[in-house]
């Protein structure tokens, strides 16, 4: 294997073992995300999408050289010519060797955009994991304000309870010292009726006691004029 094709065959194997750390649970998005925010990442993040764009031309131009190789060791003018077996033999391995490299750059091809789009859904997927905790942060803290809010209106409303009740006791003592107060007053307006009634009986009957004595002095005074004559 040449030079080239070693360094793609390695470039290769090193894209196999960043997808599997991607791809595993060894590593949360969160740690993932503080690892591509790091300095030493951020001083390639400025340009990484030219780093990325020239390693996808270097792959697709060794794509098309093994593909152009594939092609040429695939004639029908070197297939069929048989006469001598060194050189067939020599066809063959030219031609597995540009199948080998067809392979090796169209699988590190791949790797690359595969590599790119998991970094890309690592770090959305660690995103939105940061904002369903603040989220979930914000509804606890929502939800402890408002447990706080009803505490605080039942204990008003134990107060207001507690207030009115009192306020109740109040009214219902102040009642029934009205009607304590109504059942003297009618007691004494019926003992007052019947000091009046019998009031009005001794009057009647100091009238007739007074016409009585009024008509026996008459009596008296007759017969004593009587009694002079």
């Amino acid at each position: 294997m040449s030079l080239q094709w070693t360094l793609i065959a390695g470039f290769l194997y090193f894209e196999i073992i960043v997808v599997l750390l991607l791809v595993l649970p060894v590593t949360s998005p969160k740690r993932w995300q503080k690892i591509f925010r790091s300095r030493f990442v951020q001083t390639f993040s400025s340009q990484a999408s030219w780093y990325f764009a020239f390693i996808l031309f270097i792959l697709i131009l060794f794509l098309l050289d093994a593909i152009r190789e594939m092609r040429k060791y695939s004639s029908p003018e070197l297939s069929d010519s048989h006469a001598h077996l060194d050189a067939e033999m020599q066809v063959n391995m030219r031609l597995f060797r540009a199948q080998r490299n067809f392979y090796i750059s169209g699988f590190a091809l791949f790797l690359s955009l595969v590599i790119r789009r998991l970094v890309s859904l690592i770090t959305t997927q660690a995103t939105l994991l940061a904002q369903s905790e603040a989220a979930m942060a914000q509804a606890k803290s929502a939800t402890t304000a408002a447990r706080d809010l009803m505490a605080q209106k039942g204990s008003g409303e134990a107060a207001q309870n507690s207030t009115n009740e009192a306020h109740d006791k109040e009214i219902n003592d102040l009642k029934e010292k009205l009607r304590k107060v109504e059942k003297d007053l009618t007691h004494e307006k019926k003992d007052k009726e019947a000091m009046k009634s019998q009031s009005e009986s001794l009057k009647t009957e100091y009238d007739r006691l007074l016409e009585e004595h009024r008509l026996l002095q008459l009596k008296v005074s007759k017969e004593g004029d009587k009694k002079e004559d």
